[in-house]
């Protein structure tokens, strides 16, 4: 399994007269994991629902590896791309095995059983995400951040090249944050994932991209992009950044109280 590039050109949606996102392009070359941030509202998840074609876009385009996403046959797109968005489907009736299974149908013919790859494939699926000790459990009667390891335990089931999570660290606590945000660094697939915390987006992405009232504000590698200016400008806040000394991703520290826009440290600048 190859990683897929992706390529969003000039991606604008609208519901009704409003513009969800406005013109945005953005790249994801094979094996990069591509951060989308940016408040609440700015965006992110309507974007990536028009790169797992559940939102239609107005104009522009999105390409997988030179072909328009949107013309795919439904097969072979689920067979590169696998997602896993921020409703957790808590209704489903099945246990979790089951559930990681269904990541596999999109290489079977119908009504074909799973073959012992598919079973071995399910196995390491679920121990990737700590999950191993829930497949017999029901499904609907975990709890949200069980669910969500789940989930994302069935999107790496599916084996993708192309690989779309929105908020996939919602509900976890900090350890299972960090296990499946390693597994992105890992998976030999391209990533593409909308993020919260910024210091989990610092370290764990290739690029980042900035995303503010559905238009795109910055783009590049996060030492680049994430700035005391920028943080004042997009979130309202005053931050300091620093480059930590261990891991040589920026640190974002918010200051509570201080008014926006005050001049921090810059992300030159090392902490001690």
């Amino acid at each position: 399994m190859n990683a897929t590039e992706l390529v969003v050109d000039g991606l604008t949606l609208t519901v009704g007269a409003r513009h969800l996102v406005r013109d945005v392009s953005l790249t994801a070359r094979p094996g990069q994991v591509i951060g989308l941030v940016g408040p609440n509202g700015s965006g992110k998840s309507s974007l990536l629902r028009a790169v797992y074609r559940v939102l239609r876009p107005d104009t522009g385009y999105i390409r997988v590896d030179g072909a328009d996403a949107w013309s795919l046959p439904v097969r072979r797109l689920a067979r590169t791309l696998a997602a896993v968005v921020q409703e957790s489907g808590a209704d489903i009736d099945l246990t979790v095995r089951e559930v990681v299974a269904m990541g596999r149908t999109p290489h079977k013919r119908l009504f074909d059983g799973d073959t012992a790859e598919d079973a071995r494939l399910i196995d390491a699926a679920l121990t990737s995400v700590d999950a191993a000790d829930l497949a017999g459990r029901a499904f609907d009667r975990l709890s949200g951040g069980e669910r969500q390891r789940v989930l994302i335990a069935r999107a790496l089931a599916q084996r993708p090249s192309l690989l779309v999570l929105d908020e996939p660290t919602n509900h976890l606590d900090i350890r299972h944050q960090l296990e499946v945000l390693g597994i992105l660094r890992r998976v030999p697939a391209t990533v593409l994932v909308a993020l919260h915390d910024l210091n989990l987006a610092a370290y764990y992405c290739d690029r980042l991209y900035v995303l503010n009232d559905g238009e795109l504000i910055a783009s590049g590698p996060p030492t680049e992009v994430l700035t005391p200016h920028l943080l004042a400008d997009v979130y309202g806040v005053t931050a300091e950044v620093v480059i930590h000394p261990r891991t040589g991703a920026p640190q974002v520290t918010f200051l509570p109280g201080e008014p926006a826009g005050v001049a921090m440290a810059g992300p030159d600048q090392s902490c001690s």
